[in-house]
């Protein structure tokens, strides 16, 4: 019994590091990226919020994942001026659904204007576009996963948070899947418009970082 108590105890004290990566399997430059964004948050004052893990730990399990899964990307939501700190993270993630869905609309809908043109009416094709950017942004709200939460306080007592979650490109696919079937049902018209998008929906697309250059403009 004291053998298998020593054992479990052994893994409980491993479980983080295995749970959370390893730095070890990392490259040089996969490690200047850690220390470089270690420096950069603690030298921006941001803290975590909402976990009891340290921010090491934190972001060696979300770098790691970016290091080793070239499917999955990162999405940063990003919210400031609120005091209520439950209010700022809903502004935080639904910044990142947001951005996300206006970045892979455009996308998307820059691929299939030239068709559009050929076949069907710009406004038309901007109303059923419009409320297939609508179910996109509903849609990724369950694919995009927490990683981790930072938090500051600015001079004049307000707040600035920073959401930062994983996405498996196979998961936002399902997604923008689901929001096309959903504007298809909208007008008769709308499946025509459908079809055209659909030749583009299949197609592997990993958007740029949302950082508040470019999520931001939804604050």
């Amino acid at each position: 019994m004291k053998k298998i108590l020593g054992v479990l105890m052994a893994l409980l004290i491993l479980l983080p590091d295995i749970a959370y990566g390893q730095k070890d399997d990392w490259n040089e430059v996969q490690k200047k990226e850690f220390k470089t964004k270690m420096k950069e948050f603690k030298k921006g004052k941001w803290k975590v919020f909402g976990s009891s893990r340290t921010l090491e730990v934190l972001l060696t399990y979300h770098l790691d994942w970016l290091n080793n899964r070239e499917d999955v990307y990162e999405i940063v939501g990003v919210a400031s001026g609120f005091k209520s700190m439950n209010m700022g993270k809903q502004k935080a993630m639904n910044n990142a659904f947001v951005a996300y869905a206006s970045q892979i609309s455009s996308t998307i809908k820059g691929r299939a204007v030239s068709d559009m043109k050929a076949e069907g009416n710009q406004s038309e094709f901007d109303q059923f576009y419009g409320v297939f950017e609508r179910s996109v942004q509903q849609e990724i709200r369950g694919e995009l996963k927490e990683s981790f939460s930072l938090i500051r306080e600015k001079d004049n007592g307000t707040f600035e948070m920073q959401t930062f979650f994983l996405v498996n490109e196979e998961a936002a696919l399902d997604a923008r899947r689901r929001a096309l079937k959903n504007a298809a049902k909208e007008t008769i018209a709308a499946e025509k418009y459908a079809d055209i998008v659909s030749k583009y929906i299949n197609e592997k697309v990993i958007p740029s970082k949302f950082y508040e250059e470019d999520a931001g403009r939804n604050l």
